[in-house]
């Protein structure tokens, strides 16, 4: 019965060595059932070699059958004539062994040392094996049956490994009991504490909202109740005539009160896109401010569903209308500084000169108001947050509000309201002012549809003075004062919160502009001078009637001496 068969190849290279080793080995092992008898058949097919051929069990009888010198070219008549060999091997059983084992029939084929020189390759060759069963004396093929490894009986839990889990589970369930009982003590906790909350929110807008004795909840030194028949009598029943302007919190009129003293009443219009939270914010800020360049609060209306605010009366309007977009005549750039110079001061004072830090939120041209000085102040501060505080708190989380164009990217991608959020808001105004344009222009070409990133390519490029600087004021401006400009709208927008400018020393950026504004300017009324007196000091020709030239010169106690030529 055949038991194994293998065809074996070698590689071509061996062809390429030439010098013998002696020593090389080709050696198989194969396992196959003792206690039998196996004929095992050899093919070569030889090129020109002399083996020693050693077949027997391996490592119990080392050499059964050994044939020291296997001429494989005399066995098959020419070299590439396959030939095969046939060797008889009995397998023994192991010493102390009386179980029927699979144990290792071993081929080892070597070059006979002496004879390297009949050779010029010095690996053997083998290219098949075949092993045969040999039957009994019986004519039987049949093996034995296998040996099997003993199973093991599965080992029964130890009294004590039973108490260790016992109380791990007991530990477990109990931990697991406690974390219920303090998630249910929370929750109730929370759902009473909002509750009150939610209550008391209640009664203080419903304190607001039903306010018509014409009282006021603050001190009257801070801000006055108007009643809405002053208020009706102001704007004349709020005629569409007294109407200046329109915000998010609604229409703006201007009216008189006590017939002589002009103010703003600032009327929340239903569905605008603020109401209460704004109004009561205002007021609570706006009533404890106070500061040259913060628009003053005068008082307020709450009077069933009406919500108004009562400011003094801004005679030259929004800085937005000095800009772009509007009839008035532009600024100079001497003005454009001053008035940034009152903006940036009112909202330093914003956030350190208060009791509490101050985030403005919604920064920008619009809400910049100026009085009949020209006098920049503050304004609209329905959107404000009272800012962080203590040394660990850096930033508020709150609900991104503010306006298109101006909005902080740090604040619109991870609601963190910081000071700085101002500071980025403000250096968009600084742009505007630079510029004479919108922060956002839709209907422009893409590059320079924003602002900011037209800017930002602009100053890579070394183009601002050609390409965005309003031509009104273009020739005012001298390169040294541009690039301080630059530098600090780069410090205002960068997109890291802590590397951008302070306030304060914005301010002090602002101080510093404008008095390079000034310098040149006081240096260009002193070259003026200069030469109107040289002009006056030199001496001029005329003819005189008589047809001989006057020469005339000027000195300091006459017109000028008269000599002839």
């Amino acid at each position: 019965m055949l038991l194994y068969a293998q065809n074996i190849s070698h590689r071509d290279e061996l062809a390429e060595f030439h010098k013998p080793v002696v020593g090389n080995l080709l050696e198989f092992a194969l396992r196959i059932d003792e206690d039998e008898v196996e004929n095992l058949g050899c093919w070569f097919c030889p090129l020109e070699m002399v083996y020693r051929v050693n077949v027997g069990q391996n490592q119990v009888q080392p050499s059964d059958d050994t044939e020291e010198n296997a001429d494989v070219i005399r066995w098959a008549g020419a070299r590439l004539v396959p030939v095969h060999q046939d060797y008889a091997v009995t397998m023994y059983p192991k010493e102390g062994n009386s179980q029927i084992e699979r144990v290792n029939i071993s081929i080892k084929l070597q070059r006979l040392p002496n004879h390297s020189s009949l050779t010029r390759y010095r690996d053997v060759l083998l290219n098949g094996i075949e092993i045969f069963k040999i039957s009994d004396d019986n004519k039987n093929l049949a093996g034995v049956n296998p040996t099997f490894l003993p199973t093991k009986e599965p080992l029964l839990p130890s009294p004590k490994s039973k108490s260790k889990n016992s109380t791990i589970v007991i530990l477990i369930a109990v931990g697991v009991s406690c974390l219920l009982l303090a998630s249910v003590v929370g929750m109730i906790v929370f759902v009473r504490r909002r509750r009150k909350f939610e209550s008391r929110l209640e009664m203080e807008e419903s304190s607001w909202q039903t306010k018509t004795d014409g009282s006021s909840i603050l001190p009257s030194h801070l801000c006055r109740y108007f009643t809405i028949a002053e208020i009706r009598t102001a704007t004349n029943n709020f005629d569409d005539i007294f109407i200046i302007g329109v915000g998010g919190f609604g229409n703006v009129y201007k009216g008189y009160i006590d017939g002589v003293i002009p103010i703003a009443i600032k009327r929340h219009k239903p569905g605008s896109q603020q109401g209460i939270n704004e109004f009561r914010n205002e007021i609570e800020l706006l009533s404890q401010l106070r500061h040259i360049h913060l628009v003053s609060l005068l008082g307020y209306c709450n009077d069933g569903v009406e919500m108004i605010l009562v400011y003094n009366f801004m005679q030259r309007g929004t800085l937005h209308e000095y800009l772009y977009g509007s009839d008035h005549e532009l600024l100079t750039w001497k003005q454009r500084l001053e008035i940034l110079l009152g903006a940036a001061r009112g909202l330093h004072y914003l956030h350190t000169g208060a009791k509490q830090n101050i985030i403005h939120r919604d920064v920008k041209s619009t809400n910049i108001l100026l009085d009949e000085k020209w006098v920049a102040k503050v304004s609209d501060f329905g959107l404000s947050k009272v800012g962080p505080t203590g040394m660990s708190m850096t930033h508020v989380s709150t609900v991104v509000k503010g306006s298109i164009g101006y909005l902080d990217p740090e604040y619109y991608m991870r609601q963190r309201l910081t000071l700085k959020s101002d500071v980025h808001s403000f250096g968009v105004v600084l742009l505007e002012v630079l510029c004479g344009r919108p922060p956002l222009v839709r209907s422009s070409d893409k590059k320079k549809a924003s602002l900011v990133s037209w800017f930002q390519r602009c100053y890579k490029e070394d183009l601002i003075m050609e390409e965005m600087v309003d031509p009104f004021i273009k020739d005012s401006i001298t390169t040294e004062c541009l690039k301080c400009y630059c530098q600090m709208v780069l410090s205002c927008l960068h997109d890291d919160g802590n590397q951008r400018i302070a306030m304060s020393d914005l301010v002090g950026a602002l101080e510093f502009a404008l008095q390079l504004v000034m310098s040149e300017a006081n240096s260009k009324f002193s070259e003026t001078q200069e030469k109107e007196k040289s002009v006056q000091s030199l001496p001029y020709q005329f003819t005189s009637d008589d047809g001989s030239d006057k020469c005339f010169t000027s000195s300091s106690d006459d017109y000028g001496s008269q000599t002839s030529k």
